[in-house]
């Protein structure tokens, strides 16, 4: 967990977030240990930027994963930051119900749930059957 927590911090300051001044980062890991990091990008076309989740997603994809275990997500301010209801249904493409996500600020985690908890009822690839 230090791990991700320590990436996580790296890509919170590294995100591109002139418009909103709030920076995420996001960091998953995938099924055979690797971790992959992404970080939220914004876009003076609001809203074509793109989410620390969906970012660390791509990273893994790219690396040849297909599978989330865990997710780390970091934000600053006073309340606990969940993903974005698009970023909850990206992570539900590579994960179960079971999967955990892990609240974070910059001082550390506040708080772990699961996939499940956060997208209840969730549609996802199994529902659409074989492949």
């Amino acid at each position: 967990m230090d791990d991700m927590l320590k990436l996580a911090r790296t890509m919170m300051a590294r995100a591109y977030a002139p418009y909103s001044k709030f920076h995420v980062g996001a960091v998953v890991k995938s099924d055979d240990g690797s971790l992959h990091a992404g970080c939220n990008v914004e876009n003076s076309a609001y809203p074509q930027g793109w989410c620390a989740e969906a970012s660390a997603i791509a990273a893994m994809v790219g690396a040849g994963q297909r599978r989330i275990l865990e997710c780390v997500v970091m934000a600053p301010g006073v309340e606990i930051v969940t993903p974005c209801g698009g970023c909850r249904q990206k992570l539900r493409e590579f994960g179960g119900d079971d999967m955990l996500i892990h609240l974070c600020h910059p001082d550390g985690l506040h708080r772990t749930v699961t996939l499940g908890t956060l997208l209840p009822m969730s549609f996802g690839p199994h529902n659409l059957g074989p492949a």
